[in-house]
């Protein structure tokens, strides 16, 4: 199996995934009447966090693997080159690990300071 099939296969099982996710957590399949006032808020923040941090970490993950595998391929076409290659990667490397990292951390934030109960 190629790359690019079982990276296919990957985006439509996260699609259905995020199709189905909200059939799961509705009123109609749980079986519960309609929420009322004194009811706690739907938790759904819980479920964008958990979606966002998937996505977080799948995007730095390629990112990260396609500035590798471009630098690698450079260092063995020209091994000479191989000082300024590794330093003209670091930087990008180093961004989207930062990028990465704040996204996560505005993630956690969602899912510490949420107020799940509404009030």
């Amino acid at each position: 199996m190629s790359r690019s099939t079982s990276f296919r296969k990957a985006i439509v099982a996260a699609l259905l995934a995020l199709a189905v996710a909200p059939l799961l957590s509705s009123q109609v399949v749980w079986a519960q009447g309609p929420a009322t006032a004194a009811a706690p808020a739907p938790v759904l923040h819980l479920l964008g966090v958990a979606v966002g941090l998937g996505m977080i970490v799948i995007g730095a993950g390629l990112g990260i693997g396609k500035l590798a595998a471009a630098a690698a391929e450079g260092i063995a076409r020209q091994p000479s080159a191989a000082a300024q290659i590794t330093g003209a990667v670091n930087l990008p490397l180093f961004l989207l690990e930062g990028v990465a990292i704040l996204a996560e951390v505005f993630a956690l934030l969602v899912l510490l300071l949420g107020n799940p109960f509404g009030g």
